[in-house]
């Protein structure tokens, strides 16, 4: 098949290359097999050995010369399809017609050395006969005179990677026999893998870009958030597409798209809102920073103030809630539970509630004991203190009952801590003629209202925050500043969006 001339040729490289058969296939265009090389260099080392003549007799086909040819042109000529020139011709076989075009067609010889430009009809055709085969994907591959690997190549560029090819088929499948008709099949299950991408995308970006939970049904979006989307994907699919997707109109696209260009205009709302949660120590909500905005002569809804909350991502701290706790304490002196949880006072210093709390940092633990007035939440008076005993509670009461006017005679109200069966807590109660009322035994509930004062405390100031390195004098101090802010700046919305203390200025009661 090949000349001694082109053998020679082949092993003068193979010995050049340090013996790299490959290398010498690339180069030359043949032969087909690299390891074809090596058994020409052992029949060369032979003739050097032996001295008889390196020369094959080749084996005398039974194909002229003509049939060759007549066969190669029809190969050439009618799709280069080795399987149909083989069918039409009735000879001979395709590993001999492969050989017979490697020897008079120098196209088949090029395919080795790469940079081959095939036509796309070419590729198309041979990516067709790869869907519609009966055999082996490297059979299709040989009849195209290509690799397995750049079949696959082919298919790819074509039809994209996202669609599969299918498993070889049986003789028996009914395939259709016009060419067109499986290419219409073919680009049905191309649009329906990009249908499928861009539904993907769409929800990929609802839970992204706006927001929304995963799986969240594309209809059940505003057209607002539908435009945003379109925005956000328009660069890789086409908008018309993407529209009747969505199910928007495109009137309603336009006029989104117009609105989303315009200025903000709660913009400079945004930056008072911003500037008023920061300076309550990220404490009130929407309802409260409206109060304020309405201070400062700025009028809005309180709908729009809790939009443009969450849309610049200002939270209010909340409750965490506690498992219920059913410890009932110690059977010693106890008093009736006069409040019977009606918190509601008519007038100042009816109706007094205490406890205890705890703060641990790292630094060591400090412990809280107020009086809460009833009437508007006030706190007339407070300790701190490294260590929950006697002196605490009791020098808290000490400095509330300095406070009282002659004939104010508050109800206190307290849990069933010991501090509060202690001889010198009883004493003073009895001494000021006041009354005491506990609550009953394992129901904090009793005592709502000052539990709710405690969680809402550590919610604005403790919890979420890093104490680290903080020592315990300078916690003292930043609490005392709070619970003095509490009194003093922090609005309710219960009294009007006033504190406690300019509640009672406005109502004409000293403090």
């Amino acid at each position: 098949m090949f000349s001694r001339e082109e053998r020679m040729k082949a092993v003068e490289l193979y010995i050049k290359f340090n013996k790299n058969q490959t290398a010498v296939c690339r180069k030359l265009g043949y032969p087909k097999q690299p390891r074809t090389v090596k058994i020409w260099y052992g029949d060369y080392q032979k003739e050097l050995e032996t001295g008889v003549l390196w020369n094959r007799r080749k084996k005398e086909s039974k194909y002229s010369k003509e049939q060759k040819e007549v066969a190669v042109k029809h190969f050439l000529e009618h799709g280069r399809n080795i399987t149909k020139t083989v069918r039409e011709l009735g000879y001979p076989s395709r590993e001999l017609l492969r050989g017979w075009c490697e020897e008079l067609s120098p196209w088949t010889r090029q395919k080795y050395i790469g940079g081959i430009q095939y036509p796309s009809e070419y590729k198309q055709e041979a990516v067709i006969d790869l869907y519609a085969r009966t055999g082996s994907a490297r059979e299709v591959a040989d009849d195209y005179g290509v690799s397995r690997e750049t079949l696959y190549k082919w298919k790819d560029s074509l039809f994209g990677k996202e669609l599969p090819v299918p498993m070889r088929r049986n003789k028996k499948d009914n395939l259709p026999d016009d060419k067109k008709a499986l290419l219409s099949e073919i680009d049905s299950l191309k649009k329906d893998v990009k249908k499928l991408q861009m539904e993907k995308a769409i929800l990929e970006g609802a839970a992204e870009i706006i927001k929304k939970d995963q799986g969240v049904s594309p209809k059940k979006l505003t057209n607002k958030e539908k435009t945003v989307l379109i925005d956000a994907l328009r660069n890789e699919y086409p908008l018309d597409e993407l529209m009747k997707t969505l199910k928007i109109a495109k009137s309603s696209y336009f006029y989104h798209r117009k609105v989303l260009l315009l200025p903000d205009k709660y913009e400079d709302h945004r930056a008072h809102i911003i500037q008023i949660f920061a300076e309550n120590k990220s404490c009130y909500g929407y309802r409260r920073i409206n109060a304020v905005l309405r201070r400062k002569n700025i009028i809005l809804s309180e709908k729009v103030v809790r939009k443009l909350m969450a849309e610049t991502g200002l939270v209010a701290s909340q409750r965490k809630k506690k498992k219920y706790s059913s410890y009932k304490g110690e059977n010693q002196y106890s008093s009736d539970n006069l409040l019977k949880r009606n918190f509601q006072a008519d007038a100042p210093n009816e109706k007094w509630l205490t406890d205890i709390t705890e703060f641990g940092i790292p630094a060591g633990k400090i412990y809280l004991s107020p009086v809460v007035d009833c009437f508007d939440g006030l706190l007339p008076s407070w300790t701190i203190s490294t260590s929950p005993d006697a002196d605490a509670v009791n020098s808290m009461l000490d400095s509330a009952l300095e406070l009282l006017k002659p004939g104010e005679k508050p109800i206190i109200h307290t849990d069933r801590g010991f501090h509060y069966r202690l001889p010198g807590w009883i004493s003073r109660l009895e001494e000021k003629g006041l009354r005491h009322s506990m609550s009953d035994k394992g129901c904090p509930p009793d005592n709502a209202a000052c539990e709710g004062l405690f969680g809402r405390i550590k919610n604005e100031m403790f919890y979420d925050r890093v104490w680290a390195g903080v020592s315990i004098e300078e916690f003292i101090r930043i609490l005392n500043e709070y619970l003095n802010w509490y009194n003093e700046r922090r609005i309710k919305m219960s009294l009007g969006a006033m504190s406690p203390l300019e509640y009672r200025n406005s109502l004409g009661m000293a403090v």
